[in-house]
């Protein structure tokens, strides 16, 4: 005999943001010491297989889908085994995404728990993720070849006790979803949370559970995210604990670098005996709610192995397959407004922007251009910098100058090889070796010179960095990754090409029409390595990173619909390689092997993972199309978050 107590416990696992595969086995490894103990039931923090910080990954397909497999894991991982595990997952049922807890014993699920109440607000905003389950209770879920109870007012029984489950915020509202599930008969809450670390709050949290454990007259299991956890914006220290009619029983350690697992006993005889003597208890009960539901079985659908696709894929999805034109004047007006906004907001005397002779710069030029006419100010309060360095061609230099000279503003010319050569010397650095450091050497340089410009005219810096090379973190951080107003953040390089070529058809005399139409010709380089024995460009960006209309549709796929890197590979098969691809008559694209494809998308998945850090701390910029990667709006991603299942399912 038991004598009423049930053995349970709080799991917390090391973790790897967005590491399926990862956390996966560290949850078995917990299981398995949890049933060594004889524990009868453990539960482990809110969204344990992915990670609660994965932010605008849970719009992934593969992440979905590697949490499914992960969940299939753990289901034969518990065939043989008789301890109840309590996941958090996310789970998608129909056009919802909920943040949910998965209920598994002896390689069965034996229910769905979804979160009831979602935060919005400070350093929460799941409901940018996920639905709340309204009208779902009693429904099922098909997950795992398996189909379950799917529901927040879900009981469970088994021969010593009866539990439910709430999560996170849901023990924060008003009437947490817990007092209902007590009321219903469940014994034992046990509840899933990712609360993060703040001064004061460990105090705050422990006397909400000590008194929701009260008020139900339960046991309270609580498990929270632990070391692992992006540390981007929050911190999460590691909280377990459990409760028993409101006395603490058994905690973990705060901030341990380690997993932990506590284990202790709820006396549920002690429990029931509580409930019996408490005639309000008792009278809370009518409170009960019953929810129905209807299950349609629809007939399968045989799948083919031999699938092809009959819808042509456009190549260049962030290009109008029509209406270019005015697209492109609807995305040059949406950049010079804003620019307008920022100028009048910080009363600015002039502003500055860096001229290369290249497509970015370019661009931002011609907004800068376009905005002091709206604004009615002469154009000289433009002060164009042009930064001849150790790679600068001819080619180049002479666009940026002849460009500036026709717009007519104003124009400084200033070296960066006296300035970078002082410089390499003080740090030690051999000036001969072209590596990393030579390189963002001279492209921090040129910011340093272009804030401090600003600074002499009471200006600032207009930023010419674009959406493809945010995605690849083709930038030097705290090099031409920063300005003070990036009017080019949101826009593509394959769609920059257009602007700029419709700027010169449209907007501009015919002398700046023919430098632009070279510049648009000229290859794309930061100029950072000296030219080869001819005097032309030898350091080629798609030499380095890939071509950017590859890099622009993987872009797309990836972030605009949260395909998954075996369907994004497919399709750009579509799109590049066949022949038979209805495309205009204007528009060029690349041929490329399965091979090339293969090689870039892997690329593109590696470096959109670890270059994050530098999106994490963009300056403003205009949202233009409908993708953004700015931190404040589109896109919110750990720095940390791991790429392991993206890369290895491209192997």
């Amino acid at each position: 005999m038991n004598y009423g107590f049930v053995k349970v416990a709080s799991a917390i696992p090391s973790l790897k943001v967005a590491d399926c595969t990862y956390n996966t086995q560290q949850i078995e490894n917990l299981i398995c010491r949890a049933e060594e103990e004889n524990t009868e039931i453990i539960v482990f923090p809110e969204l344990s297989i992915c990670g609660y910080t994965c932010q605008d990954l849970f719009g992934q397909q593969l992440l979905l889908q590697k949490c499914e497999e992960s969940l299939s894991k753990l289901i034969d991982f518990t065939r043989s085994r008789q301890i109840i595990a309590i996941i958090g997952m996310p789970v998608a049922q129909g056009a919802l995404l909920m943040n949910c807890a998965v209920v598994v014993q002896t390689g069965k699920i034996l229910g769905v728990v979804p979160k009831t109440y979602l935060p919005n607000h400070q350093d929460f905003n799941e409901q940018r993720w996920f639905s709340t389950p309204s009208a779902i209770d009693g429904s099922t879920v098909h997950l795992c070849a398996q189909t379950a109870p799917l529901g927040s007012n879900l009981i469970f029984h088994t021969s010593s006790t009866t539990f439910g489950i709430e999560i996170g915020s849901d023990l924060w509202a008003p009437i947490p979803p817990s007092c209902n599930l007590a009321l219903k008969g469940a014994e034992i809450i046990f509840s899933l949370s990712a609360s993060n670390e703040q001064i004061s709050n460990h105090q705050y949290l422990q006397s909400l559970i000590s008194q929701q454990s009260a008020r139900c007259l339960a046991g309270y299991v609580y498990s929270s995210c632990g070391f692992g956890e992006s540390t981007q914006d929050a911190v999460f220290a590691g909280d377990a604990f459990i409760y028993e009619n409101g006395a603490l029983i058994a905690q973990s350690k705060r901030f341990s670098l380690d997993e932990q697992l506590i284990i202790s006993e709820i006396d549920t005889d002690f429990l029931r005996h509580e409930r019996r003597g408490n005639t309000i208890f008792a009278q809370n009960i009518r409170l009960q709610n019953a929810c129905s539901h209807t299950d349609i079985q629809c007939q399968a659908v045989r799948s083919t192995p031999d699938f092809k696709l009959t819808r042509s894929i456009h190549p260049h999805p962030f290009v109008p397959s029509c209406h270019l034109d005015e697209r492109c004047e609807e995305a040059f007006s949406i950049q010079t407004e804003g620019l307008a906004k920022r100028i009048i907001h910080t009363h600015a005397q002039s502003i500055v922007v860096g001229i290369s002779g290249g497509l970015d710069s370019t661009l931002a030029l011609l907004v800068c251009v376009k905005t002091m006419d709206m604004l009615q100010r002469p154009r000289t309060d433009i002060i164009g910098v042009t930064m001849p360095g150790f790679g600068t061609t001819d080619r180049t230099y002479t666009n940026a100058v002849n460009l500036m000279k026709s717009l007519g503003i104003t124009i400084k010319e200033i070296s960066i090889k006296e300035a970078c050569i002082q410089h390499f010397k003080d740090i030690g650095h051999d000036i001969n070796v072209h590596d990393v450091t030579y390189e963002n050497g001279q492209a921090r340089e040129r910011t340093q010179i272009l804030m401090d410009v600003a600074n002499q005219h009471n200006g600032f810096v207009v930023g010419t960095g674009d959406l493809s090379e945010l995605a690849l973190g083709w930038a030097t951080y705290n090099g031409d990754h920063m300005s003070n107003y990036g009017v080019n953040a949101s826009i593509p390089k394959t769609f920059i090409k257009h602007i700029v070529k419709w700027v010169a058809m449209t907007q501009v005399d015919e002398e700046s029409r023919e430098t632009l139409l070279d510049i648009i010709d000229t290859p794309i380089s930061p100029e950072l390595i000296p030219a080869d024995e001819n005097g032309n460009i030898k350091q080629k960006t798609e030499d380095l990173v890939g071509p950017y209309e590859l890099h622009d549709f993987f872009l797309y796929y990836f972030l605009r619909k949260g395909f998954s890197p075996a369907k994004i590979y497919f399709l750009a098969q579509q799109a590049f390689i066949s022949p038979a691809h209805p495309i205009e008559s204007a528009m060029e694209r690349g041929t490329y092997d399965k091979e090339t494809i293969h090689k870039w998308l892997k690329t593109f998945c590696r470096r959109f993972f670890t270059q994050q850090f530098k999106r994490s701390c963009l300056p403003d910029g205009p949202k233009v199309g409908t993708l953004s990667l700015s931190p404040r709006g589109d896109w919110h991603m750990p720095s940390d978050a791991s790429n392991a299942d993206w890369l290895a399912a491209l192997e």
